[in-house]
């Protein structure tokens, strides 16, 4: 990166009969400066692909697949991303095997992601925040029982840095003054279809009890790294974290 502006002496002069494609990864050229200047001045085209938001990877998968002949539920494609992260790589690696697999014009649901991808689509992170948010005491038991009865596939930290994110999100919905769905998805960056999430979450954690949450998570977050926790089990810390929580 620090060389990059050595290119403007070819940009100056350069060959007509050439294609010069150059990827410059994780930073931007800076427009400042005389590269990006030659370049404009040459017919040059700079495309900058930036890092999609969480809340908008769902829309990226959605429309992939129906480029491809395919469609998918909207619960399915939230599975995806809870799962794999924003990493397009990773889920264009995982569509492609439900490409492979299932033919074109089939509505992608949360039945293939379970039985091709191996998501649980009722024992997930997604399902344990909805759970908690809804103070769903049963359904986020059993969920946590899976978690301890599978830890590999649902690692402790996973499941507290979704935790931490929500309810971090469930405090900046409650400094908000508006809370129509369009502003409320549009500052907390998320998805129309979580916005109802949020409310209902809200009507049960006010914003005192939240404060308290996020505490509470940072310490579980030590536990969770072994201090001031001994040797405590996954399962011990799940049951502890729901406590604290609900």
């Amino acid at each position: 990166s620090r060389t990059i502006e050595q290119l403007s002496t070819y940009a100056e002069n350069p060959q007509e009969s050439t294609v010069l494609v150059i990827c410059y990864k994780y930073k931007t050229i800076d427009k400042r400066k005389k590269l990006y200047k030659t370049l404009m001045k040459h017919n040059g085209l700079i495309f900058q692909s930036k890092k999609l938001y969480e809340n908008q990877v769902s829309e990226w998968i959605r429309l992939t697949l129906k480029s491809k002949g395919y469609s998918i539920s909207h619960k399915a494609s939230v599975l995806l991303v809870e799962y794999l992260g924003t990493d397009l790589g990773k889920i264009s690696k995982e569509l492609e095997k439900l490409e492979f697999i299932l033919p074109k014009d089939t509505q992608i649901t949360p039945d293939h992601i379970e039985e091709h991808i191996g998501i649980s689509k009722d024992y997930n992170n997604f399902e344990l925040k909805k759970a908690i948010g809804e103070k769903d005491v049963l359904k986020a038991t059993r969920i946590i029982k899976y978690f301890a009865e599978n830890p590999k596939d649902n690692p402790f930290v996973v499941t507290l840095a979704l935790l931490q994110n929500f309810f971090s999100q469930l405090l900046q919905y409650h400094g908000l003054a508006d809370h129509t769905p369009k502003n409320v998805a549009s500052n907390l960056r998320i998805n129309p279809y979580f916005v109802s999430e949020f409310q209902v979450a809200a009507r049960n954690y006010p914003m005192k009890s939240v404060s308290s949450i996020i505490s509470t998570l940072r310490e579980m977050d030590l536990k969770g790294k072994g201090v001031g926790a001994g040797n405590m089990s996954q399962a011990d810390l799940l049951k502890e974290l729901l406590v604290k929580i609900i």
